[in-house]
């Protein structure tokens, strides 16, 4: 039974320390603040300032925000950064000093993190559905009044599509014992399915559940979740680290990291993208997240804290491994379903503030 990895994003900071970001080049030293790793909320100004000897005459300085250039002075003047739509996470700065045509570089990083506290929110059970207690719950989807389920474990993972209403497995499609199921997405007529450490994904013709194709899934450390947004696929690897995949190519386009006001939250797993959102649930917890898809800040935390109580759950169910897993979102009827590995039930909840 598979026991998913902690894996963390190492912060650029790590690899890009001085004491205030000097840069011996051509003995000029040349320095830059704020010094690296310091943390900002979203929306905070950044005062970027590089100082360099006079034997530089620049003739301009250009600042990049990770790639790309948002200022330029004529002089070491300070420059100021505003991060309202700054994505989360480790942003690296660089000053790139201009003199007869040559660039003398200094860089240093910030940490940027949400703006506020998530708003907590709680759930209300508005119904209960059967859920078959062999599926290892990995993604989750409904359409068109089925639900569509990923389930993992060598040897048992699958595609399913099952009756809503009963529980019961009305189309499967079985994966090799080699490959472990995880997070699925619907793409036009496409179901797109990750494995979890086999870096290969399946497509699938969403009728028959005929195998279209085959890709290499080479972002990321894990193939965990996956969801789409009607234009990109977004997939996360056990980290806090959520890709941005090209619909047709499976191609990496992007990335955000997800972070709330305190730091980052790592074992973001399956997600369903709904009403511009991204949520997530957090791996071996009861926290679903609401997640700001341009930027990556966490907006809401719902607290699903004995959806299934532990007092109704057998005495041999083994409580570590068969976790909450699995959002869906019914689209026409503004539904949201919830449920877990291996448990009994899926219910349709609704979230409220505490």
């Amino acid at each position: 039974m598979k026991n998913k990895l902690i894996l963390l994003i190492v912060p650029i900071s790590l690899l890009i320390y001085s004491c205030q970001n000097k840069n011996q080049e051509n003995g000029y030293n040349i320095t830059i603040s704020p010094e690296a790793g310091v943390k900002y909320k979203s929306g905070e100004t950044v005062h970027i300032k590089v100082s360099y000897p006079a034997q530089i005459k620049a003739d301009s300085v250009v600042y990049l925000l990770d790639s790309m250039r948002f200022a330029s002075k004529m002089d070491s003047s300070i420059v100021s950064l505003k991060t309202d739509t700054v994505p989360m996470g480790v942003r690296l700065i660089t000053a790139k000093i201009y003199q007869d045509g040559k660039s003398h570089d200094a860089s240093t990083d910030i940490v940027l993190m949400a703006a506020k506290a998530p708003e907590e929110l709680t759930y209300e059970v508005e119904h209960v559905f059967p859920h078959d207690t062999s599926a290892y719950t990995e993604g989750l989807m409904y359409q068109d009044g089925y639900l569509y389920e990923s389930t993992g474990n060598y040897g048992h993972s699958s595609l399913r599509k099952v009756d809503l209403n009963t529980g019961k497995v009305v189309q499967i499609a079985k994966l090799a014992s080699k490959y472990f199921g995880e997070g699925i997405s619907i793409v036009d007529k496409k179901i797109i399915q990750l494995t979890y450490q086999e870096k290969v994904g399946f497509v699938y013709d969403k009728n028959t559940f005929k195998v279209l194709d085959v890709f290499n899934n080479n972002v990321g450390a894990e193939g965990w979740g996956m969801c789409f947004d009607g234009k990109k696929l977004y997939v996360d690897d056990g980290t806090n680290r959520i890709w941005l995949l090209n619909k047709a190519t499976y191609q990496q386009t992007g990335f955000i990291d997800v972070y709330d006001d305190k730091g980052p939250i790592n074992q973001v797993n399956e997600l369903e993208y709904i009403n511009g959102n991204l949520y997530a649930n957090v791996y071996t917890t009861d926290t679903i997240l609401m997640i700001n898809p341009k930027t990556g800040a966490v907006l809401q935390r719902i607290n699903m804290a004995n959806l299934w109580p532990m007092s109704q759950r057998p005495a041999n169910f083994d409580n570590e491994q068969n976790v909450l897993n699995g959002i869906a979102w019914d689209e026409k009827g503004k539904r949201m379903f919830v449920t877990g590995k291996k448990w009994p039930h899926l219910y349709q909840v609704g979230f409220k503030k505490n």
